[in-house]
């Protein structure tokens, strides 16, 4: 199956409520052999007083004309940034979801042990690998580059 970004990338920045400091977002579909097969979400928090991080929400499901045909979505998320004893960033799953609304969009919002048991685990570590490697934002909040 091969990867690629849609056409359709979006940036945001807006101000962290913890520390005023500031949030780019990038978002957009994520293709698998052309076809669109997940979207996500990256916030990269700039914090002032904390370690400067990326969380990540993949979204999979049925992608249609719309909400009646997003039944089927369920959310995994994961944090990427320093570990404790680690030389290089890391990812961590955590809850889906957390900085967006409930809603047919996100579908199902999986938790960290919720997500460990999914059947789509490992195609949701693909797609944020994914993410982290083609996302310029991303990439370079990063790994600095």
């Amino acid at each position: 199956m091969l990867l690629t970004l849609g056409p359709d990338r979006q940036t945001r920045e807006f101000t962290c409520d913890c520390c005023e400091a500031p949030i780019e977002r990038a978002w957009n579909f994520v293709h698998a052999d052309g076809a669109p097969h997940a979207v996500y979400y990256a916030n990269c928090y700039h914090h002032t007083d904390r370690d400067h991080d990326a969380w990540i929400d993949v979204i999979f499901g049925t992608w249609g004309e719309g909400p009646e045909q997003w039944s089927d979505h369920v959310s995994f998320a994961c944090r990427v940034g320093p570990v404790a004893g680690q030389s290089s960033p890391a990812s961590t799953l955590v809850t889906a979801g957390l900085a967006h609304p409930d809603g047919p969009l996100f579908g199902l919002k999986l938790d960290r042990a919720a997500a460990l048991q999914h059947s789509r685990l490992s195609e949701f570590w693909r797609v944020s690998d994914f993410v982290l490697e083609n996302d310029p934002l991303v990439r370079g909040h990063v790994y600095g580059r």
